[in-house]
């Protein structure tokens, strides 16, 4: 089979791949605290004999998009948005501590705070609990603090204090629910003062709805045209093969 066949055949998994990551991001663009997907890809070079003269497709690895999404006040008390850069510390289903900017809290029937995603809040000594309350307050470094019922309103109890950290960015991977955790081999980090939240908001998806539009366009239409390149490289090869059976 001729090259193109084998180079256009390239370009096209890896663009339904990015289409693949494209359509996650496109679907994640209303979940809250949403860090977008990136693929990344190279260009390079089919050494063989003569001139390097052709190109592939190469994934090259995948990222996320760090950068913050738009804020919400929503005036709840248990939504929280971390201010720039910083995540939450949650409880994973696989028991492990896993990293994630998504404020939308709420008790569960038994009083754990958990996110929106159904992760236990880590707080200073596990996932963190909050007993029957009148009124519950989180401050800007994490600690929370209720008014029990039936207590006085000048005399608030503190609970415990949300877990909030800033690991660098490249120690962390991105798993396909979402979450953050640390690459392997890095240490978790500690808990973090300078990481601050703000409540009552709620960070969105960093996903821009329209350009993702128009990458599944452009995508579509890149996707076209490798299979049109694989469709003329079958094309010339009967042209060849007919000509070889005349000769």
């Amino acid at each position: 089979m001729d090259r193109l066949a084998y180079i256009a055949m390239s370009g096209a998994s890896q663009t339904m791949r990015a289409q693949a990551t494209n359509a996650n991001n496109l679907a994640n663009v209303n979940t809250q605290g949403f860090k977008a997907d990136i693929d990344a890809f190279a260009s390079l070079p089919v050494y063989g004999p003569g001139q390097a003269s052709r190109a592939y497709t190469e994934a090259q690895g995948k990222g996320a998009d760090f950068s913050a999404g738009p804020l919400q006040t929503t005036g709840r008390e248990l939504d929280v948005a971390v201010k720039g850069e910083g995540f939450i510390a949650v409880e994973a289903p696989d028991g492990r501590v896993a990293y994630t900017r998504r404020g939308d809290l709420h008790l569960t029937a038994n009083g754990q705070l958990q996110t929106g995603q159904g992760d236990p809040v880590m707080g200073n000594q596990g996932p963190i609990a909050i007993p029957p309350a009148e009124k519950i307050d989180i401050h800007a470094d994490g600690s929370i603090s209720i008014i029990p019922v039936g207590g006085q309103a000048n005399q608030p109890a503190m609970v415990d204090r949300i877990r909030l950290v800033n690991p660098a960015q490249a120690d962390l991977q991105k798993a396909p629910d979402g979450r953050f955790s640390l690459r392997p081999g890095v240490e978790e980090p500690q808990a973090d003062a300078a990481v601050q939240i703000a409540s009552g908001v709620l960070e969105g998806s960093n996903v821009n709805a329209v350009e993702a539009m128009v990458n599944m366009i452009e995508y579509g239409r890149m996707f076209e045209t490798q299979s049109r390149m694989i469709r003329t490289a079958e094309e010339n090869g009967e042209a060849a093969d007919r000509l070889m059976r005349l000769g």
